[in-house]
């Protein structure tokens, strides 16, 4: 009696376990042909072949049979954001950055369980931010700035408390910030640059003890520096310039041994902290990177 090959049955079923784990639902590969027709898919840089599989068109992750990432950064996306894309339940990573997208941000988007980032900075989005993130409970990087963003920065920013990167900078956001951005505290940058931000800061920024770039400037911030800030010792890169601060003194007892850069309106701080040392730039804007990840 002949002993049958392992090998081709093993083989057999690692390309079966393979071509099932890869294989996408009509309802995920619907999602993205929306987002395709929405964003004008015929004139991008890399488009998709609808006759191929999902796992194969540009800037797609499949993992287990869910598209996990979508990842068209810089891919000349022209159009609205569909919402549909809330209903890809198993997405962890969404950047749409450096488009030209317009209209509104789905609040279906911070909806997304298992979300981790959300990039979609250098496009012409407008509209208000959504209200709660409370279901975003993954959301470590939101980038979302050089857009046309108005409406304050809602207190439910402070529901998500994985968040690492919050970048809201060049938008027409106004208003205070909110007292709980406190809770954030992994964020490792706030980038708040060139908004319409004001009133004083009622937030314990010194709560966010992980925070490595603090970045305020040209806004209307009036008051006192939250005394706190002071314990922020692994600060590296600082700009509060162009707003009405009656005093920034907080930082006086800064560790600044780590700081590379600071940048104020108190020229006294900036002497103190090595101004001549120290790789300073005009405005924050300029620290953007054109970076796919």
């Amino acid at each position: 009696m002949k002993r049958i090959p392992k090998f081709p049955i093993i083989f057999f079923f690692f390309f079966v376990f393979i071509t099932v784990n890869a294989r996408v639902s009509k309802e995920e590969k619907q999602i993205l042909k929306e987002l395709y027709d929405a964003t004008n898919g015929q004139s991008w840089v890399h488009t998709w072949d609808f006759k191929k599989k999902v796992d194969t068109w540009h800037g797609i992750v499949v993992e287990n049979g869910h598209v996990v990432e979508i990842n068209l950064h810089k891919n000349g996306l022209e159009g609205t954001i569909p919402s549909s894309l809330g209903d890809l339940s198993r997405l962890r990573v969404l950047n749409l950055a450096f488009n030209k997208l317009t209209g509104p941000i789905p609040i279906s988007l911070v909806q997304l369980h298992y979300l981790e980032k959300l990039k979609l900075e250098m496009n012409s989005l407008s509209g208000m931010l959504p209200s709660s993130f409370k279901r975003a409970k993954n959301l470590k990087e939101l980038s979302l700035f050089n857009n046309l963003l108005e409406g304050g920065v809602p207190e439910g920013i402070g529901e998500a408390t994985e968040l690492t990167i919050l970048n809201l900078s060049s938008n027409y956001l106004s208003g205070e910030l909110p007292k709980n951005i406190e809770t954030l505290t992994k964020l490792e940058s706030l980038e708040l640059f060139g908004n319409k931000l004001s009133g004083t800061i009622s937030a314990d920024l010194g709560k966010l003890r992980s925070l490595r770039e603090l970045v305020l400037s040209y806004n209307g911030f009036e008051g006192y520096l939250p005394q706190s800030v002071s314990g922020l010792s692994q600060l590296k890169f600082v700009q509060l310039q162009g707003n009405n601060f009656a005093s920034i003194r907080a930082l006086l007892h800064l560790d600044a041994d780590g700081l590379s850069t600071f940048d104020s309106d108190d020229l006294f701080l900036n002497m103190k902290f090595g101004k001549d040392k120290l790789s300073r730039i005009g405005i924050a804007d300029s620290k953007f990177e054109d970076v796919e990840d």
